[in-house]
């Protein structure tokens, strides 16, 4: 991200200078340095009103979020995907401990626990090295679940809908079918790309069962629940219950989606109280990490909404979105959802202010196609480097051999899907 600022600011900094250069003063019209100058004060103070705006919001929905958590939620989604888990990583011994992180990253990743999703993707990382012949150099394992990671398999966007909310969407939920679409999809082609790409990256040798036996961590103990599946069966009914909302979602989206956000705090409030989990105090602690949150990002928003606002005083961004533009907006994808686009596989951050910046302009709103597209495409797309930096970082591998390939295939075809998803809810 550091060279990626770098460029925005520099070229943004070159087009305004060329600008000055040439400029004849008219007028009262202000020279292109002091546009820039304006528009980098203007975009710092938007970007912390935005996020000031989103503390209340995003409290609510952490709290909720804690609340399901608290009740097991989490382990139940585990235990219900990993039948579907033993078949997708064949070559993980199914009782390993890397099994069970993975089964609790993914879980969290679709119920939009982004900060518990980390950790155990770390761990899984480093329980699938343990598997490893060959240190330093990828297995097909770790590519095929960082390309699952980032191709975002979300359920419950909560953080975007958050944003939404504040940003005073009518339907904050209606993404909530695009999502489902769109992460569906990107997900199913992650799987097929990581496994069709293998045949053209050599993959380490397997290990001999013993040597297996012997490098694996016998403290399982953070995974013993995970490692206690559902039957079957009922795997298949949930997978089969999640495939059936798609075509529910694109038929009746519109009609569903008012009913979303209260009917989330009722059967979230409900499922805790169930499980006998002290609801008002939990949802408080949620909410007071969610403050926490909202306060955190603030420098981030400043940072990378300086960044843009610097592009666009320039210039240098209506360029380069009215070049591609003319060839992505006939297909779905308007001018003014491309720096969106662009933007999230590189950072998740940067991403999330350009989506606030946008879904605030009153030209855009968050109810337009395009607001509701950007917002499919935050809550359904994962920041890609991202997570191949720090997984890969975690246990220090170098050769990545085919991972940046299948997550980005994965990335565009999460575009393609959010504006598949997107063009049949408004014909809906």
């Amino acid at each position: 991200m550091n060279g990626i600022l770098l460029v925005m600011v520099s070229v943004a900094f070159v087009f305004a200078g060329w600008h000055q250069l040439i400029w004849v003063p008219a007028g009262d019209a202000a020279a292109p340095m002091e546009l820039l100058s304006k528009a980098m004060i203007d975009a710092a103070g938007g970007a912390v009103d935005l996020a000031i705006g989103l503390v209340g919001v995003m409290t609510l929905f952490m709290g909720l979020m804690k609340v399901a958590e608290a009740g097991g939620m989490l382990r139940i989604v585990a235990r219900l995907i990993r039948p579907l888990m033993v078949r997708l990583f064949p070559e993980v011994p199914s009782e390993h401990p890397a099994m069970g992180a993975m089964i609790l990253n993914l879980s969290a990743n679709a119920l939009g626990l982004g900060n518990a999703a980390t950790p155990f993707g770390i761990r899984a990382m480093q329980e699938l090295e343990k598997l490893n012949s060959r240190p330093g150099t990828a297995t097909n394992a770790m590519v095929q679940f960082l390309a699952i990671n980032t191709s975002s398999v979300t359920l419950l966007p909560t953080g975007v809908i958050a944003l939404r909310a504040a940003a005073g969407s009518m339907d904050p939920a209606a993404i909530l079918p695009t999502t489902l679409c769109a992460t569906i999809g990107s997900t199913t082609v992650a799987i097929l790309a990581a496994k069709l790409y293998s045949r053209f990256s050599p993959a380490p040798p397997p290990l001999d069962p013993t040597e297996i036996a012997h490098k694996e961590n016998n403290d399982t103990s953070d995974f013993n629940e995970a490692e206690s599946p559902y039957p079957l069966w009922v795997s298949l009914i949930a997978m089969a219950c999640l495939a059936g909302l798609v075509p529910l979602a694109i038929l009746y989206g519109q009609a569903i989606s008012p009913w979303i956000i209260p009917g989330l705090m009722v059967f979230f409030l409900g499922f805790g109280a169930a499980r006998r989990v002290p609801v008002y105090e939990t949802m408080v602690e949620g909410g007071r990490e969610g403050f926490q949150v909202a306060l955190r990002i603030i420098p981030y928003m400043v940072v990378i909404l300086v960044a843009v606002g610097m592009l666009r005083a320039s210039g240098a961004l209506d360029l380069l979105v009215g070049f591609l533009g003319q060839f992505t907006t006939p297909l779905g994808l308007p001018a003014e959802a491309l720096p969106m686009a662009l933007l999230r596989p590189l950072s998740g951050s940067g991403a999330y202010a350009v989506l606030a910046s946008l879904i605030q302009d009153p030209a855009i709103g968050p109810d337009s196609y395009t607001g509701v597209l950007i917002s499919t495409l935050q809550g359904s797309t994962e920041t890609t480097f991202y997570v191949l930096a720090v997984y890969f970082g975690a246990v220090q591998v170098k050769r990545i051999r085919h991972a940046m390939a299948a997550a980005l295939t994965a990335d565009l075809a999460g575009v393609i899907f959010t504006v598949i998803a997107c063009l049949f809810l408004l014909a809906g």
